[in-house]
C-alpha cells in the first residue's frame, strides 16, 4: 500500500517547522502577494526568508509546495513574472496554481518545478482531472465537494495523476471559495480571491423583514443573533483507512494562520492515524477524535464525504474556536536542568498538565517554577512570561516541548 503523504500549512518559519518536526512530510506556504491566505504580521514567509524557510524544510528531509494561487490581475501577472528567477533559485518541490494565466507563465518559465491545481479551481470530475493531466500538471487538488464516491471514481479513471484533498480546518461557505461577500461587505477594500478575505461569514447577523413600506421587524436566532453562514470545521480523520484506500495520495490541512500548537498538535494525531493504518489496518477512532478535541474547532462536520451537508453542518451560535484542551507554554530551552518556557496561558505551581513532544506524550505534574531572571520562586506564571520550570516526569527530548491543560 502506497504511504500517502501529510501536508501542513506553514504560515511562517516557526509553525513550519514545528509542523514538520511533529510528523507532516510536507509543507505549503505562501507569499502574501500571491496566495490566498495574505499573512501581514509576525514572521512572514517572504521573498527576503524564502530560501531560509525552504532550505530549512529540505534539511528536514521534507518538501515545500509554494502557493500562487490567487486569480491573478495583469499587474499581478507581470509581477509573478519579475520573481521567477528568485523562485527557481530556491528550488521548492512543488507549485500551486488556481489561474490558468498563472499556470501558463509558470508553465513556460519553471520548466523543471512541478505544478499542482489549487483546489480553488473547482475540480470536480474525472474528465476535468484528465485535462490538466495533459496540459502537464502533476497533482491536482480535489474540491471539498466531492463524496467518497466521486473520489473513488476520480482515480478510477485517472490513475496517472497525483491526488490531494483537505482533510481538517476551517471551511468557506461559498464553493470552493468562490465569494464575493468580502469585496462587496468591505468596500472593494478585502477581496477573497486576491488572499484578502474579511471572513464576513463568521460575522454575527440578524435578519430584516418588510412588513410594509418604511417597518422592519427583527428576526433573530437569539438575543444576541445568529452566525448563519458559519460552517463548522472539517475532520476527515474517522476516513484515513478509506482515502488512503481510494487512492488519495496527499491528505492536506488546513490553517495558516493558526497557532504553532495548532500545527504541531494536529500534525501528530493525523500522522499517529496514518502511520496505524499502514502498519495495523486500523485506527482507533474514538482516541483520535478525543485528541482532536483538544485542539480546537468550531465543532466538527465531515462536509460532502458521505451525505450532502444540511443546516446541521453550520455553527448558528459562535464564530470561535473552542478547545477542550489549553496549551499553556512552549518549551524554548533548558538551564539548570529545568525547561525554559514561553508561557501562552496561566499556569499555575503544582498544577497537573500534558507534556507533547514529537515522540512523547504524557501527563505529569508542575514541581516548580522560577522567575527566568531572578531566580525567584513562583506560584504562577502569566501570558507572555519566561520562566524556568521542572516537572515531574522529565522528557527524553524536550526540543519543541509544548505544555498544555488537561
Amino acid at each position: 500500500m502506497k504511504k500517502p503523504e501529510l501536508l501542513l500549512p506553514a504560515g511562517n518559519i516557526e509553525k513550519m517547522e514545528y509542523a514538520l518536526a511533529y510528523g507532516a512530510d510536507a509543507v505549503y506556504c505562501g507569499l502574501s502577494e500571491y496566495s490566498l491566505r495574505s499573512l501581514k504580521a509576525g514572521d512572514v514567509i517572504s521573498l527576503e526568508n524564502l530560501k531560509k524557510a525552504v532550505d530549512t524544510a529540505h534539511a528536514m528531509n521534507s518538501k515545500v509546495y509554494l502557493t500562487f494561487n490567487i486569480f491573478a490581475h495583469n499587474s499581478q501577472i507581470s509581477s509573478i513574472r519579475e520573481i521567477l528567477s528568485l523562485i527557481n533559485d530556491v528550488k521548492p518541490d512543488g507549485l500551486v496554481f488556481s489561474d490558468p494565466g498563472v499556470f501558463n507563465v509558470l508553465k513556460s518559465e519553471l520548466r523543471d518545478v512541478p505544478l499542482h491545481l489549487s483546489t480553488q479551481a473547482n475540480t470536480l470530475n474525472y474528465e476535468s482531472v484528465k485535462f490538466w493531466r495533459d496540459l502537464g500538471v502533476k497533482r491536482v487538488v480535489l474540491a471539498r465537494e466531492l463524496s467518497l464516491k466521486e473520489i473513488i471514481q476520480i482515480r478510477k479513471n485517472i490513475p496517472d495523476i497525483e491526488l490531494e484533498m483537505f482533510v481538517h480546518g476551517s471551511l468557506c461557505m461559498s464553493y470552493s471559495g468562490r465569494c464575493l461577500l468580502s469585496n462587496y461587505m468591505t468596500g472593494n477594500t478585502r477581496r477573497a480571491n486576491q488572499g484578502d478575505c474579511a471572513q464576513p461569514c463568521r460575522w454575527n447577523y440578524r435578519l430584516l423583514e418588510e412588513k410594509r413600506p418604511g417597518e422592519y421587524y427583527e428576526i433573530f436566532e437569539d438575543e444576541k443573533g445568529t452566525y448563519i453562514m458559519s460552517p463548522k470545521d472539517l475532520c476527515l480523520i474517522e476516513h484515513i483507512p478509506e482515502l488512503t484506500d481510494a487512492g488519495i495520495d496527499s491528505f492536506k490541512i488546513e490553517g495558516r494562520t493558526k497557532s504553532v500548537y495548532y500545527a504541531a498538535s494536529i500534525a501528530k494525531t493525523y500522522r499517529s492515524a496514518i502511520d496505524s493504518y499502514l502498519k495495523t489496518g486500523s485506527i482507533n477512532k474514538k482516541e483520535l477524535l478525543a485528541e482532536i478535541s483538544k485542539i480546537g474547532s468550531r465543532n466538527l462536520t465531515k462536509g460532502f464525504l458521505l451525505d450532502k451537508p444540511d443546516n446541521s453542518h453550520y455553527n448558528y451560535e459562535s464564530n470561535k474556536s473552542v478547545s477542550g484542551s489549553t496549551v499553556l507554554a512552549l518549551v524554548t530551552g533548558m538551564e539548570n536542568g529545568m525547561l525554559k518556557l514561553k508561557i501562552k496561558n496561566k499556569m499555575q505551581s503544582a498544577s497537573e498538565v500534558e507534556f507533547i513532544a514529537p515522540d512523547e506524550q504524557y501527563v505529569t505534574k508542575i514541581a516548580e517554577i522560577k522567575d527566568l531572571y531572578h531566580n525567584k520562586k513562583l506560584e504562577a506564571a502569566n501570558v507572555n512570561d519566561e520562566v524556568l520550570v521542572s516537572i515531574e516526569k522529565f522528557p527524553l527530548n524536550w526540543q519543541r516541548g509544548i505544555i498544555r491543560s488537561l
